[in-house]
């Protein structure tokens, strides 16, 4: 049985977020199919740059606070208890508009890491268009 608590992953900073890769290649629970981290993203705070995922998908759960979710030019809310799916290259951006911390959880299938994202520097949230 593999069994981890998020605690025991080292959290990394990267541009507007911190991550625990809780199930990566090399990782914490070191699946074979999937990955998973915890993103923690401060108010105020924008996930940087845009990326994309081109081998998968990418499902994300709010367990708290609130932001909202840029994909593909469309803005939406996040709220505690939303998920969210992000298709095969679709381009996306998360920002806590919150006033307290947001926490994310971010599934991957097949499993993927932050050398696999394709970025996309030229897009910017406030470019996109709420509904």
């Amino acid at each position: 049985m593999k069994i981890i608590n998020e605690k025991d992953v080292p959290e990394k900073k990267v541009p507007g977020r911190f991550l625990r890769w809780i199930a990566s290649e090399g990782e914490g629970l070191d699946p074979e199919f999937c990955s998973c981290c915890i993103m923690r993203v401060q108010p105020g705070e924008t996930v940087k740059p845009a990326h994309s995922h081109l081998e998968g998908e990418e499902l994300i759960y709010v367990i708290e606070g609130e932001g909202k979710v840029f994909v593909d030019g469309i803005i939406k809310p996040l709220t505690q208890g939303t998920a969210v799916l992000f298709t095969k290259g679709s381009v996306h951006i998360v920002r806590n508009s919150g006033q307290r911390e947001m926490k994310v959880i971010c599934f991957y299938a097949p499993a993927t890491s932050l050398e696999k994202y394709q970025f996309h520097p030229e897009v910017e949230f406030d470019g996109g268009i709420e509904s």
